[in-house]
């Protein structure tokens, strides 16, 4: 499969790198055309994908093209491009362009999914939610589907609740990795060198993250395993509890709601 993106932004980058990094998708097989070429021509360059001079070159030249422009950009992106969609599926990470919406902009016909991935496509373990419209369907979409797939796991969410899905999943990267700096720094300030401390914190997490989702377990069930009558772990759940720690998190993910 062919895959066009217009725009090629971090998102955009990040995805690409992915889907190089599957050795599914070659990068001879890649297209990408935003304004600003200078900005991208060396990226280009480094992974070998192909810089189209047009949107218009970039939909004639791929089987699926992914829109990857801000949503002040996606009028203009698609009136370019809106004769050369026959035959092709589109892809939109665009935030807070509907469905219903990017049908307007092309054809009722077209077949659409909608996605909000997370940075870490970039290393094949993404998170990306979607809804496809009703022209997408049967193998097209399980093929479509698939190829996402490549970059991490898809999950399929409603409309309406891709604005909480997509904070949910869509920042959680950069808290973890505060969390991860915040916890190795501390290490490193009880004497262990800043590289070992990161190496372990990094992998605790990704341990603990696929714990959840492998185990039938509650993360609140596991939160017991850990914790010894008495130990080290309940005294440190405790300290953040009297922190605020939890209260934080809350008022973290309110305030990208809002």
């Amino acid at each position: 499969m062919k895959i066009g993106f217009i725009g090629v932004g971090a998102m955009a980058k990040a995805m690409i790198k992915g889907y190089i990094n599957s050795g599914q998708v070659n990068a001879s097989d890649i297209y990408v055309h935003a304004p600003h070429k200078e900005k991208y021509r060396e990226f280009a360059k480094a992974t070998g994908i192909n810089c189209s001079d047009s949107n218009q070159e970039v939909a004639a030249s791929s089987d699926l093209v992914i829109l990857a422009t801000g949503p002040k950009q996606v009028v203009d992106a698609l009136k370019d491009v809106r004769e050369n969609l026959n035959g092709k599926i589109l892809a939109s990470i665009a935030w807070q362009i509907s469905l219903e919406r990017l049908e307007e902009l092309t054809s009722y016909d077209l077949p659409i999914i909608r996605l909000i991935p997370n940075v870490n496509v970039e290393v094949n373990e993404g998170m990306l939610i979607y809804k496809a419209n009703e022209n997408l369907v049967d193998q097209s979409l399980a093929d479509t589907v698939k190829n996402l797939e490549l970059l991490g796991k898809m999950i399929e969410v409603p409309e309406d609740k891709f604005d909480v899905s997509g904070s949910l999943m869509g920042c959680t990267p950069a808290y973890a990795y505060l969390f991860a700096d915040i916890f190795s720094r501390s290490a490193v300030n009880h004497g262990l060198d800043k590289q070992t401390a990161t190496q372990l914190a990094a992998q605790a997490i990704l341990g603990s993250m696929k714990m959840i989702e492998k185990s039938d377990k509650s993360p609140s069930d596991l939160i017991d395993d850990v914790c010894s009558p008495a130990g080290g772990t309940i005294k440190g759940l405790l300290a953040l509890k009297k922190s605020g720690f939890e209260k934080a998190v809350i008022d973290c993910f309110d305030a990208t709601q809002e």
